[in-house]
Parts: C-alpha cells; sequence; structure tokens
C-alpha cells in the first residue's frame, strides 16, 4: 500500500505505475480516492473547527452563568447541542470514508523499482545469471514421482484416498532426505547469522492483509471455519506479522530470520502435464528468510538474500539462474522480486524453485510497523526469500543427482543429516 499522501501528490505518476503493471482497469481507483479523500479531509476539517468552537463556548457558558445571564447561557448550550449532533455525524461520515479510502488504497499496487524491466506477465521475466552448468546425463531421467516410486519413497495413492489430490505421503529414505535437506537449509542460514524461529501456523485476517494482496488471498488461504483464522501459505506471513503495531527502536536493526514451517495452499486454477506429483500441492514445508531493516539498506538485503538460495543449491551441486520478474508478474505489494530456478536435466530446462523479494514499506505501512530513529519515527522495510521449500527442491536434487543404476548420489554437505549415507539406491 503506497503513501496516500505521495499518491494526492503524484497522480500521474501512480496512474503510470499502474500501467507499467497492466492493470489499466485499476486506473480510475486513483481519481475516486482523491475526491474521497479531499471529502475526508473536509470532514475532518469541520470537526476540529467544531470541537475548537465547543471549548470556546464551554468557556462562555461558565462566564455567563456567573454573571447571571442564564437565558443567554442556555441559548450557548443550545448551539453547542446542535454543534454535538453535527460532530457526531461527522465523526461517522469521516469513518466511513476512511474505510472506502483504505479499501482502494489496498488495491492500488506499489511502486515498482525502476530497474523493474516492464512486461505483461511471467513469460517475459528476464534472464540474470546461470550458477554451475546445466548437465543432460545420456540415460534417461524418470519423472520424478517415477524415481521416488522405485525407491519406495512415496504413495500417492493412499494420500488420494485420505485427503484427495494434492498431498502425499513421503516414505523411508526420501522423507529422511525431505528432513534432512530443511535441517541443513536451517543450519546453513544459522551460519550465516539468520536466527531461527518457528512461527504460528495459523494468523488472523488482519495479519493477512497486511502481508498480501486481496487477489493473493482468495488464491492461496485457506480459512478456520468459525475463527478469524487462516492457515499461513508461507511463514512469511506470521513471521512478517510478528511485528504488527509495533514501534522497534532502529539500533535493533537489522532483524534477520530464518523460519521453518508446514505451508497450505489452495493452488487454484488449471496446472499443466509437468505440475503433477509433488510440484503443485496443498501441503508442504519450507524454511524461509526474512528481514525487516530500515529502507536504505533493502536494495542490499534483497541482494544477499538470493544470493543464500543461490550458494544453498549450489552447495547441493544443482544448477540455478536468477530470474527478474518483470512488472506484470509482480504481486502488487512489491518493489522488486527474482527468481531462483533449478536445473531440471528431465525437462532440459530450468523451474522454479524459490523467490526473493523486496516489499519496500508496503507491508509496514499495513501493519504499522514503524521505526523509532535519531530523527523520528518511520515506517521499516521488510524483504522475504525462499531458502527451500523440499517438495519442489527435491525435483530438482533427484533429477540431477541421479545416478545409470537408479541409485541417488547424496552431496557430501548432506551427509551428516543423512546418517551418513551416500547414496539411496
Amino acid at each position: 500500500m503506497i503513501d496516500i499522501k505521495y499518491l494526492r501528490e503524484h497522480p500521474e505518476e501512480v496512474k503510470e505505475n499502474i500501467r507499467k503493471k497492466f492493470q489499466d482497469e485499476k486506473l480510475p481507483l486513483v481519481d475516486e480516492v482523491i475526491v474521497l479523500d479531499q471529502e475526508r479531509r473536509d470532514c475532518q476539517k469541520e470537526a476540529d473547527e467544531l470541537k475548537a468552537a465547543r471549548n470556546s463556548l464551554s468557556k462562555q457558558i461558565g462566564v455567563l452563568m456567573k454573571e447571571g445571564k442564564k437565558e443567554e447561557a442556555e441559548s450557548v448550550k443550545a448551539q453547542v447541542n446542535a454543534n454535538a449532533e453535527r460532530l457526531a455525524a461527522l465523526d461517522k461520515k469521516q469513518g466511513e470514508l476512511e474505510e472506502k479510502v483504505t479499501a482502494i488504497m489496498m488495491r492500488i499496487p506499489q511502486i515498482i523499482d525502476p530497474s523493474v524491466p516492464i512486461g505483461k506477465d511471467d513469460s517475459e521475466n528476464v534472464e540474470v545469471e546461470r550458477f554451475g552448468d546445466p548437465v543432460v546425463p545420456d540415460f534417461e531421467i524418470p519423472y520424478h514421482t517415477e524415481i521416488m516410486e522405485r525407491l519406495h519413497g512415496i504413495d500417492l495413492d493412499a494420500a488420494r484416498r485420505v485427503a484427495g489430490n494434492g498431498f502425499y505421503y513421503l516414505m523411508g529414505d526420501i522423507a529422511r532426505l525431505h528432513s534432512a535437506v530443511i535441517a541443513y537449509a536451517r543450519d546453513f542460514m544459522i551460519d550465516r547469522g539468520f536466527t531461527y524461529c518457528v512461527p504460528p501456523f495459523m494468523i488472523r485476517s488482519n495479519v493477512v492483509t497486511g502481508v498480501m494482496s486481496f487477489a493473493e488471498m482468495d488464491a492461496m488461504m485457506y480459512k478456520i471455519e468459525g475463527e478469524d483464522l487462516f492457515l499461513i501459505g508461507t511463514s512469511e506471513h506470521s513471521m512478517i506479522g510478528k511485528f504488527i503495531d509495533q514501534i522497534v527502536p532502529e539500533e535493533e536493526l537489522p532483524y534477520t530470520l530464518t523460519s521453518y514451517s508446514p505451508c497450505f495452499r489452495k493452488e487454484k486454477g488449471a496446472h499443466g502435464l509437468e505440475d503433477r506429483g509433488v510440484y503443485r500441492i496443498h501441503q508442504f514445508e519450507k524454511q524461509e528468510m526474512i528481514v525487516v531493516c530500515k529502507p536504505e539498506e533493502s536494495p542490499m538485503w534483497y541482494d544477499k538474500l538470493w544470493k543464500n538460495t543461490v550458494d544453498l543449491f549450489r552447495s547441493l551441486d544443482i544448477p540455478v539462474r536468477t530470474l527478474e520478474c518483470c512488472s506484470g508478474d509482480l504481486a502488487d505489494l512489491k518493489v522488486k522480486s527474482v527468481d531462483v530456478e533449478a536445473w531440471s536435466p528431465r525437462q532440459k530446462k530450468y523451474f522454479e524453485v524459490g523467490s526473493c523479494s523486496n516489499l519496500g514499506d508496503a507491508q509496514a505501512r499495513r501493519l504499522r510497523i514503524r521505526v523509532d530513529g535519531k530523527d523520528g519515527k518511520y515506517l521499516a522495510h521488510t524483504l522475504n526469500n525462499t531458502v527451500v521449500a523440499p517438495p519442489r527442491m527435491l525435483i530438482a536434487f533427484l533429477e540431477n543427482n541421479l545416478q545409470a543404476d537408479g541409485s541417488i548420489r547424496i552431496p557430501e554437505v548432506l551427509r551428516p543429516y543423512m546418517g551418513g549415507k551416500d547414496k539411496i539406491s
């Protein structure tokens, strides 16, 4: 959510930003909110004038009563009562206008960084850099669920009977590999100075609307029936929510946190052939990293965060590339975002395994996360990035470490988490 003052003073820049995101249907919202905001400010001005008049008239009543001028005092009292009725009406109207302005402002996208490439959707994202040499072996690589099934590591049929499509049972060494990757990612981030955290896996609606757009909320979140609670789609939601309504001392920044959680997602929409198995699922686990920092430091942290993910995947011998998200592929709260994609030797192409985002002050404005600095209070900046999400990451891991005999090589850094095993066979 952008600053209403900025929108008021720079409406054309806000409209141009909307055009860059190919959301022209939102253009009328800018003029609409300006009109409503002016009406709200007019209400506030009149209310302030009436309150000042009330104080003055109250003093007059006291003076008139002391002077024995009862009739004149009663006349002034009548005026005070009339003003009180008008003030109550103004307060009600102002509250209604406040709600309307906020609802519209939450639909207007954040101003994107000038470096973001302009494009309609993810097909126009721009490759930035590749890390590691992609290899296609001289033997056939089966679909990832076939690899798991050969190793007795997955049971999709039982999961469908128990919970429906989009769920799975991981078994044996594959289940252990899943847990090993999470544990390794946790320690990897702790070694880089991040504080480990296990957050709540459910959050209230005011936190949900503080961390994401309404469109994202509808597409992702599961609501708990009869409760003001939602299952988290990623631990970023509850980790940023941790700071709701807080004024944090500037000297404590940055907060660098890495969090583990299960994640729950509706995954609405049509899915392609490659989305079978454990690629798009309703429940998975993830290690996340989030940063709360001073505004001038967020570009630096943005680069540090995505590099952490690249370094982790390279430590597991998985080739990756970074892809700059274009304007039309950015969620409304994001200022800038980069996807990390892993190499799939079976598909002979890269696919997304993580996303790093700088949200500027968007989440902080919605959640009222302020910093107490030497020159006054200001809004913090928030960033997040996937360390690793094993179900999808497992696909890249299995394909890149599959051997000709059907076994899976375990990279050296992961062996301590696998009981010393150097392969799964």
